[in-house]
């Protein structure tokens, strides 16, 4: 696509995390930019404030006339968590207008540029964001789009100190919906392949045929860079890599010790050599982990050790990714996205590391009814290793009730002496009197609504 031609893009569900990123790089171009989402978020307040014309009521009315005054140059985006019988994406379909999903529009921008994709059904946010901002801080101009917000960048979307022929793009790439397809990376890495998205896919059979797929549209002599634990089949002419915490790939770290506030040490073994004395930014056993694949990213991009061994300690991580609200003497609180049993397991199993004296208690809010039909000895496997579990219901995102499932059925399958089933309502009453000394909160949905409310009651501990 000519974007050149292209003078004003509406998005259809634009604060979504990846949505928004695309809007904003449409702004960045220097087109009319606007868009519909359900509800007013803080994402959403930023986009406006960047210039991004947004309302949260499904009127066609409130469409900017100028989509329809200019129709040839303009090119409407949406999400497929928006509903079949929604009525602006209906109007724009009957009206003949230029439709791309999130996807194709990210495979085309990503089309002139060179490409470092990172995918996995988890890890995929922490580790793009590490690269992003390692790569940013090189020679090399970066472009970046992420599946959450930098803390260094306070934005999904790094952007390049110039515009350059030799730009690199750094993308999170998202199996769901098969999305990562539209993708033809020159640099890919898998950070995991566990069952996921089974409203998508038939089986984890599917899901790892469509990872096969994925890898498959890296370009001629490219590259693949997979944690040690994944084997897939690869076209003869990409170069592979693995990568650990152990000895057991091609790039690992040793002498990984733990710092007092949860970040970590290690030297990164590579094939070409040693990069000594790395420090993580983001604290957790799962982050160095996740620093050691940004790090390779970084290293087979070119990018210098010193810059590597400088960057990586300055990057602050992704919000809502092993995110500290509070910490002191007293009172620990931590928020995180994890919303897949895996994702659960690894973060408790970091925080317990570095608390290993102290009581955890986890607010967790289960993410949709299918994964949590799919998934609830699973969920209750990994809830199992908190100290005490408080229970949300379920978010449903865009998914109707489904009968027989509710939260209660992952309640039930946990073995905990302390557990309860709890109210959104009803749970800042409930910290209050039981006055925990780890606090967590977990999900994917509208939890996060939740932090700020939990550090105001907690703000004088």
């Amino acid at each position: 696509m000519d974007f050149n031609k292209v003078h004003n893009v509406y998005f259809v569900g634009v604060g979504g995390i990846g949505m928004s990123a695309l809007a904003r790089y449409f702004i960045y171009l220097g087109k009319v930019v606007c868009g519909y989402d359900r509800s007013e978020t803080k994402l959403t307040k930023k986009l406006v404030s960047e210039g991004i014309n947004i309302h949260y009521k499904d009127d066609v009315n409130l469409i900017p006339e100028i989509f329809n005054k200019d129709k040839k140059a303009s090119i409407i985006v949406y999400t497929p968590a928006i509903q079949e019988d929604h009525a602006e994406l209906n109007y724009f379909i009957d009206k003949g207008f230029k439709m791309y999903k999130r996807a194709e529009i990210l495979g085309l921008i990503t089309s002139n540029y060179k490409t470092i994709a990172v995918a996995g059904t988890h890890g995929k946010t922490s580790v793009s964001t590490i690269a992003a901002h390692i790569i940013k801080q090189s020679n090399l101009a970066c472009l970046a789009f992420l599946g959450g917000i930098s803390k260094n960048s306070n934005s999904n979307l790094i952007l390049p100190e110039t515009r350059s022929a030799e730009e690199v793009v750094v993308v999170e790439a998202d199996e769901y919906d098969r999305s990562f397809l539209q993708l033809n990376p020159y640099i890919a890495l898998i950070t995991s392949i566990d069952a996921d998205h089974l409203d998508i896919y038939e089986d984890k059979a599917d899901l790892v045929n469509s990872f096969e797929h994925f890898v498959k549209n890296i370009s001629q002599n490219g590259i693949l860079i997979c944690k040690n634990n994944i084997n897939l089949q690869v076209n003869s002419s990409v170069k592979q890599y693995s990568y650990s915490l152990e000895d057991t790939a091609d790039f690992y770290a040793s002498n990984l010790r733990m710092n007092k506030n949860g970040t970590y040490f290690f030297d990164l073994l590579t094939p070409k050599g040693v990069i000594a004395g790395l420090e993580t930014g983001m604290p957790g056993k799962i982050n160095a982990e996740n620093a050691v694949a940004a790090a390779a990213i970084a290293h087979l991009s070119g990018v210098k050790d010193e810059v590597i061994q400088a960057q990586l300690k300055s990057c602050k991580g992704v919000k809502r990714r092993f995110d500290f609200q509070i910490i002191n003497k007293n009172f620990v609180f931590i928020d995180d996205y994890a919303h897949h049993p895996e994702e659960l397991r690894a973060f408790i199993t970091s925080v317990k590391e570095i608390f290993p004296d102290k009581k955890i208690t986890g607010i967790f809010q289960p993410h949709l009814y299918s994964r949590t039909q799919d998934f609830a000895d699973e969920f209750a496997l990994s809830l199992g290793i908190l100290d005490k579990l408080i229970l949300l219901d379920i978010y449903p995102a865009r998914e109707k009730p489904v009968k027989g499932v509710s939260s209660k059925i992952i309640f039930d399958k946990v073995k905990l002496d302390e557990k309860i089933m709890c109210a959104k309502n009803e749970l800042l009453m409930h910290l209050q009197d039981d006055k925990p000394e780890v606090l967590l909160t977990m999900g994917a949905g509208d939890i996060d609504k939740l932090v700020e409310p939990i550090k105001e009651v907690f703000s004088f501990q």
